[in-house]
């Protein structure tokens, strides 16, 4: 029995595709690669950070966008849906059919960790990212445990880890001018302790 090869894609078949697909997929060197749905947690994390983000920056020149939005990593080619992704500054994106659906120049990008993806997103998927030069701060949030890891690019493109694990702890998005503590984010999910009872 064979196997039918899968069709190589242009970058403009894909996008004409993702237009009318049903689920969204991942692009990358002419290949399609389907997306999984998230978690209850993952989508009220996702949608947490973007609220707490926009609140955040209501008044500057900074524009939030969820996973509705694609990003493409020009270096490598990869074309993905953060499920969070922000600019300050003008919003760079790709000219042409289909293609005002594609962002070029993120400051910060935040991924919500699934157990299927976690090594992806940490491994590969990071690599494509850091070759994006507007890229100042990537963001690791985990869905089954109240944990973030915040990867700052510092001189000669070294990324400085900063991590945290309790509801009192920070995370600090220097690159869009932010705070944010994890038991905020975290608050409509199911993974902070119960209160002690009194």
């Amino acid at each position: 029995m064979s196997t039918q090869p899968k069709p190589f894609l242009t970058v403009e078949e894909f996008l004409a595709n993702e237009e009318k697909a049903e689920f969204r997929s991942e692009y990358f060197a002419g290949e399609t690669f389907a997306m999984a749905g998230g978690t209850e947690n993952h989508t009220l994390i996702k949608v947490r950070l973007a609220h707490l983000i926009e609140g955040h920056l209501e008044d500057r020149q900074c524009r939030v966008y969820d996973s509705d939005l694609m990003v493409r990593v020009v270096a490598t080619g990869l074309l993905t849906y953060p499920d969070v992704s922000v600019v300050c500054g003008p919003s760079q994106l790709e000219g042409g059919p289909h293609r005002d659906r594609v962002l070029l120049n993120p400051n910060l990008i935040i991924e919500v960790l699934s157990p299927s993806t976690e090594a992806y997103d940490r491994g590969r998927k990071f690599e494509h990212y850091r070759t994006i030069p507007s890229l100042e701060q990537f963001v690791l949030v985990s869905s089954e445990r109240v944990h973030a890891d915040v990867f700052t690019r510092g001189n000669d493109d070294l990324w400085v880890l900063a991590s945290c694990s309790k509801p009192d702890d920070v995370m600090h998005l220097t690159s869009i001018g932010c705070t944010i503590r994890l038991g905020d984010l975290y608050k409509r999910t199911d993974l902070l302790e119960p209160a002690p009872a009194v």
